[in-house]
């Protein structure tokens, strides 16, 4: 999954991002408000952390644009201002959860999972699909019950998938999930990881099915057949 790193603080952001990443998430990291509010209306993300203290436009700033453009993408404000006013003012202005500095890596990233299961899974632990199972805790996939071994950007198509049932998705959606701001998005190249997971899921009672100019959908077999 890909989520949205803003961050004025360089070192900081440097070891939240490192953080996430060592969860499984890709992460986008920029350094101010105007980059953050253009990347927010132009990228798709699974969650978005916002500062408050940022240069250009603060996180407030950001959150309101975001919300004026109807998203509904979950927030985590990170602030230095511990105040209950301040809090209660991002709250109200449409964030899902607050964290002030300095904080725990630990904490911080059990909030982004209970975040992403909320609005990634809806609330729930786990998602399935036939045989394919996927934790969000763990960020691991296991297909009848063995665990699948998945490169990250094998992961990150599997991820959008599987979070989304009986959804056909395109290449271009599949593309803004896997590659972040600083890389070239490639329709050819989620092709590859579509052949690869056709590979690996093999045998396991799912598969991944094309519609032609629409995109991919994962499917149980059983469910095929009905």
């Amino acid at each position: 999954m890909r989520v949205l790193l803003v961050e004025d603080h360089l070192p900081l952001a440097a070891s939240v991002a490192q953080a996430l990443r060592g969860i499984g998430l890709s992460v986008d990291m920029l350094h101010d408000g105007v980059a953050a509010d253009l990347a927010l209306s132009s990228e798709n993300y699974a969650l978005a952390i916002l500062d408050i203290g940022l240069p250009r436009l603060d996180g407030f700033q950001v959150l309101t644009r975001l919300r004026e453009r109807g998203k509904n993408l979950p927030v985590l404000m990170l602030t230095a201002r511990g105040e209950v006013k301040d809090r209660v003012h991002g709250l109200n202005l449409g964030a899902d959860d607050y964290l002030a500095k300095p904080f725990e890596l630990s904490e911080l990233e059990a909030r982004v999972k209970a975040l992403l299961r909320r609005s990634v899974l809806g609330g729930e632990r786990q998602q399935r699909c036939g045989n394919l199972q996927y934790d969000l805790d763990t960020r691991r996939f296991t297909l009848a019950d063995a665990l699948l071994t998945l490169t990250s950007r094998e992961q990150a198509v599997l991820e959008a998938m599987i979070a989304r049932p009986g959804r056909v998705m395109s290449k271009e959606q599949l593309a803004a999930q896997v590659f972040g701001l600083d890389e070239e998005a490639s329709s050819d190249a989620i092709e590859i990881y579509v052949h690869r997971l056709r590979k690996k899921l093999e045998g396991g009672g799912v598969k991944i099915v094309t519609f032609r100019g629409l995109g991919y959908l994962l499917e149980a077999l059983g469910d095929a057949a009905q």
